[in-house]
């Protein structure tokens, strides 16, 4: 094979995940009581336009977790293949030339030359200090003057191909759906255009044309200029931000996965059980809350940092010891988050369990796990929900804060709270390199506003007070 197949423990617990998210949407279709909300989340204008977004950053994320190891051109003593060391993913091959184009130093957004003077003898014997030109940036500009005209004339021609793209697949789309509707493509496209769909269908192709002309007008420009220049070992830091996306994917979600089960199952048992039971969890979690969560992120990773060390042979490559330190900073973060969610199901469970449908179900003598199953749990769900689509966007912030602070991700791995510890000292020199923090600071923006617009539909749709109910 040209490429060895490399699973990481994060990219199997986000593609099960992505498996249970689709496994709840086909099971949510079958039954009206968890489609009716959806559906009611659905027709919001601007959650539509957020989930366009959010699915955006969710595509690039599952490419960056598709890893491999490319094949070495020089077979083995033996005669067999060999593969390299470093474990790249599809992402990677998409972006290869931002991967491979790297400067000296550093360089601003769309420049030609360095961004600090170096000491250049030139070719009479004098010595001067000068900016150099780039390697990669502008390096097929003849005269550097005409930089911006170039840029333009790129940039546009390949916001256009992003148009274009839009365009055909608006058309397709389109045609299926007057099929669908039973009518000519003409009068499908006047109802979308005016909005008298079921679905904001107008919002949707809206923000799919924004992004199709950032992504078209990126995309021509990248192989020639450094989109948003190179930090100071001269990395493209569009390359790292694009890279830094899987990463606050998989805080945000994994981080929920090892989440859920601590909250519902020690909320429902809390609430429903009482007693005992109920001073036995009340007392983890209020134990847990009294330790401050930083030192015993802290504690947590610098223990797994002794045992890498002691145990090298267990991680055979760098990209497995940072998914390791990725996927045990997941775990920590999990166990020290569920005590919120836990409380508010404690309480809502108190409640419940004193409804007469409840008290019917014990007189009939079901068993208490049916109860829980089947009565308790789905009246729950609606805070489920809603707690982890706001806590999703918690988790990113916090992943940026803990790597500030050092005991965050590996520092080789991408993430923008490294990017933004790597900016804090940039930020202190003169001339100010203030791109890093910049780029860093746009895309944490871009999915956390649009996380938590989504999460206020979800909310609004879910909880029943918001409904009337």
């Amino acid at each position: 094979m040209p490429f060895q197949p490399v699973l990481l423990w994060t990219d199997a617990l986000l593609f099960l995940l992505v498996g249970l998210v689709v496994l709840f949407a086909w099971q949510a279709r079958r039954h009206e009581h968890l489609r009716a909300p959806w559906r009611e989340v659905a027709r919001r204008p601007l959650a539509m336009a957020c989930a366009v977004v959010l699915g955006a950053y969710a595509l690039i994320g599952l490419a960056d977790s598709v890893h491999f190891r490319p094949a070495l051109d020089q077979p083995g003593p033996q005669g067999e293949r060999r593969y390299a060391p470093e474990v790249l993913s599809l992402l990677d091959l998409a972006l290869a030339p931002l991967r491979r184009q790297s400067e000296k130093t550093y360089s601003a957004p769309f420049a030609v030359r360095l961004y600090v003077k170096e000491t250049v003898h030139l070719p009479d014997g004098t010595v001067q200090r000068i900016r150099p030109r780039l390697r990669w940036g502008g390096a097929h500009l003849e005269d550097p003057a005409r930089r911006w005209a170039d840029v333009a004339a790129r940039g546009g021609r390949g916001a256009l191909w992003g148009l274009a793209l839009w365009a055909a697949a608006g058309m397709v789309w389109l045609a299926w759906r007057a099929r669908r509707w039973g009518c000519r493509w003409r009068e499908a496209l006047v109802r979308v255009a005016a909005g008298r769909t079921e679905l904001p269908w107008r919002a949707m192709w809206l923000t799919g044309a924004v992004l199709l002309l950032l992504a078209g007008a990126v995309a021509a420009l990248a192989p020639y200029y450094h989109v948003l220049g190179t930090d100071k070992v001269g990395q493209d830091v569009l390359y790292q931000s694009l890279k830094s996306v899987r990463t606050g994917l998989v805080i945000g979600t994994l981080t929920t996965l090892v989440m859920l089960p601590f909250a519902v199952l020690l909320g429902l048992a809390a609430g429903y059980f009482r007693g005992w039971v109920d001073d036995v969890v009340q007392y983890l979690y209020t134990t847990l809350n009294a330790i401050p969560g930083v030192l015993l992120i802290a504690a947590a990773v610098l223990m797994l940092q002794v045992y890498m060390a002691n145990h090298p042979e267990a991680f055979p490559t760098a990209t497995e010891r940072a998914d390791m330190r990725l996927l045990f900073l997941c775990l920590i973060l999990g166990i020290t988050s569920w005590t919120g969610l836990c409380r508010m199901l404690r309480g809502e469970t108190l409640k419940l369990r004193e409804l007469d449908y409840v008290q019917a179900a014990q007189a009939f003598g079901v068993g208490h796990g049916r109860i829980l199953l089947r009565h308790l749990l789905p009246n729950l769900m609606h805070i489920v929900l809603i707690s982890v689509v706001l806590d999703f966007s918690a988790l990113v912030l916090a992943e940026a804060v803990l790597s500030y602070v050092g005991v965050g991700v590996d520092p080789s791995m991408h993430s923008w709270g490294n990017m933004i510890n790597a900016a804090r000292l940039e930020m202190a020199r003169e001339p100010v390199v203030w791109w890093t923090l910049a780029a860093a600071f746009l895309f944490m923006f871009a999915l956390v506003l649009a996380a938590n617009l989504f999460a206020d539909a979800v909310r609004d749709a879910f909880d029943p007070r918001l409904r009337g109910a």
